[in-house]
């Protein structure tokens, strides 16, 4: 996995979340620019699971393969499903889906590199 990368997608994630919270509080529902924001989010994740598929086809392997694939395709998955419901919901909750998987995703990708990598943990 590439560290910086990783830093990039937490950062982001935090930001939209942080951003997320503020519409929710100020019952507004979830526009495109939530959406836009959402999708930069996951082509960073798309490009983090590309980049962790190249290191594992060239050798580098996690400490628990099965464990790390599930983690990294559940990533890859949370930001559009929640996008989708976020969007559907049209009242002031719709950035608060968004926001909570946002709050998600820096575990989740912190918890990939511990599996990546066993001496972070």
């Amino acid at each position: 996995m590439v560290d910086g990368l990783t830093t990039t997608i937490e950062i982001a994630s935090l930001a939209l979340a942080v951003w997320c919270l503020i519409s929710t509080f100020r019952d507004q529902p979830m526009v495109v620019p939530h959406l836009v924001a959402m999708a930069v989010l996951e082509l960073l994740l798309i490009g983090q699971a590309v980049v962790s598929t190249v290191l594992m086809v060239g050798g580098e392997r996690p400490a628990e393969m099965i464990t790390f694939v599930g983690y990294l395709a559940t990533v890859v998955l949370i930001p559009p499903a929640c996008a989708v419901w976020g969007f559907m919901e049209r009242s002031r909750w719709g950035p608060a889906v968004i926001a909570f998987a946002c709050f998600i995703l820096p575990v989740m990708m912190v918890r990939l590199e511990q599996i990546w990598d066993p001496s972070l943990a």
